[in-house]
């Protein structure tokens, strides 16, 4: 019954570690390709009139009321929908895209450079924004007090 035990445990920890050297990149080698623009929207299934798509990629800006860094340096892609239409009964706005709320929520990269790529292979026309950084001035609290002179008249 050991030796039985022994023969099938040695046996499949000779069947794993093929299986590991198989999957392992040193003993196989590093295949490289090239994909088509809007190669992956044709496999995928999504329908014609929505593999042409306008997106936008931008890196969001920091919320007003959050000041860490958790978020920054992050990529989104939004998609560009024209057909909005307030909803008579309710007032709020309606759709018909099905790509409209998307990319607020799933589409996030790590970069400028995986959106692109991602767009890209999946045949989307995409605009980059660039994110403007402002220049701040150096500020001390005690300025508000400091002594600016007389006050201006008017005639002056």
């Amino acid at each position: 019954m050991a030796s039985s035990v022994q023969r099938i445990t040695s046996q499949t920890r000779a069947i794993r570690s093929s299986m590991f050297r198989a999957f392992s990149s040193e003993a196989s080698s590093v295949v490289e390709f090239q994909t088509q623009r809007g190669e992956i929207g044709l496999v995928s299934g999504i329908p014609e009139e929505q593999l042409r798509r306008q997106v936008v990629i931008y890196s969001p800006a920091r919320t007003a009321t959050q000041q860490g860094s958790g978020r920054l340096g992050k990529w989104k892609i939004n998609f560009v929908s024209t057909q909005k239409w307030e909803n008579p009964l309710m007032g709020w706005t309606s759709t018909g895209d099905p790509y409209a709320n998307v990319g607020d929520s799933a589409l996030s990269f790590d970069s400028e450079e995986a959106a692109k790529t991602f767009a890209h292979r999946h045949g989307w026309d995409y605009v980059v924004k660039k994110h403007n950084t402002p220049i701040l001035k150096v500020k001390a609290y005690a300025d508000n007090f400091k002594w600016k002179g007389p006050p201006q008249t008017e005639s002056s």
